[in-house]
């Protein structure tokens, strides 16, 4: 793999990362809701499902997608429903909070916020076209070396989580400003959980 193709790869991957969509949103909300823990485990979820499509593609199975059929429809229908019942979650009023603010990071709850993110990226067709269609272009798989899977670990794990937690880091900025102005809490959070629905319908609706 040369290093016109790693950094051609890495640049294709970061900006497939900063496409507004379904995953940015959810990295987005969880990072100003619950935490940058939370944000970041969602990222983590996220690479590891860009992680498991490289292992696809790298084994020559880039049709799964098709053979998969109705699993494929109900990965993304479970995805779309999590975003759902994620926006609802923060619409609803819970007494005694109506703010942003970071909820009690727990094991479980980081577990959760990690699977919610492999989730997502195993049913986005964007991430499926991708490395079905153009992760070819600037990989080799016939002539592949460990070398070059360690190489495309890194390019994943940098290109695509690091865009995702810059996208954490500035929502969490964002969601200590609302926190000092209880109005603009409650404003930035009803949009949170409103993009979250729209999101998850927009799932729902193309599964």
């Amino acid at each position: 793999m040369s290093i016109g193709d790693a950094l051609g790869l890495f640049a294709a991957m970061a900006a497939l990362a900063a496409m507004p969509s379904a995953s940015v949103a959810l990295v987005v909300t969880r990072a100003a809701a619950a935490g940058l823990a939370h944000g970041i485990a969602v990222a983590v979820g996220i690479v590891l499902g860009d992680l498991l499509f490289v292992g696809v593609a790298l084994l020559g199975l880039t049709a799964l997608a098709e053979a998969m059929g109705g699993l494929f429809t109900l990965i993304k229908l479970l995805g779309g429903l999590y975003l759902v019942w994620l926006g609802a979650s923060m619409l609803l009023p819970r007494a005694g909070r109506s703010d942003l603010g970071a909820a009690p990071v727990s094991r479980r709850g980081l577990l959760g916020s990690v699977f919610a993110g492999l989730l997502l990226t195993l049913g986005d067709v964007k991430a499926v076209l991708f490395y079905a269609s153009l992760f070819p272009l600037f990989v080799d798989v016939g002539q592949i070396a460990l070398a070059d899977v360690l190489l495309l670990i890194v390019i994943t794990a940098v290109g695509v989580g690091g865009v995702k937690l810059l996208y954490a880091l500035s929502a969490r900025r964002l969601a200590a400003i609302a926190l000092r102005d209880s109005r603009l809490g409650r404003i930035a959070k009803r949009g949170a959980g409103g993009l979250l629905l729209g999101m998850g319908g927009y799932v729902i609706s193309t599964a």
